[in-house]
């Protein structure tokens, strides 16, 4: 599977952005795919992940209530909206496939895309 994360940027604190991770190939029924993401100076930290078939959510508790992530079937494609952003967002935002729902360790996901900058201003 090859993943490619877009929609990143800069905004202001409070505001929103979404993020797109576009999958192409090796997409099953429990097929996972999570979000994490890597603040400067902090190791990469899990933040949300979905299931593909039944879209089977789960979320990190520091976004729980902000983000909510999605996919369309149609397109191969995954979601990450992210509302009231705060300042401590800020980071390189990945996203990656698994086949395990009940995991969010790093191990777990086999494929990563390259990563888009999420930066918010106070």
């Amino acid at each position: 599977v090859q993943l490619q994360a877009s929609g990143g940027g800069l905004v202001q604190a409070g505001g929103s952005l979404r993020l797109s991770c576009a999958a192409s190939g090796g997409i099953y029924s429990n097929t996972v795919i999570a979000w994490f993401r890597r603040a400067p100076g902090k190791e990469r930290e899990f933040i949300a992940r979905i299931k593909w078939r039944e879209a089977k959510t789960a979320y990190a508790d520091s976004v729980k209530g902000r983000f909510s992530i999605s996919r369309d079937a149609a397109k191969n494609t995954v979601f990450l909206r992210m509302n009231s952003l705060k300042p401590e967002d800020t980071a390189v935002y990945y996203c990656a496939t698994g086949s395990n729902f009940y995991r969010s360790d790093e191990a777990a996901f086999s494929s990563w895309g390259q990563g888009t900058q999420v930066t918010v201003s106070s």
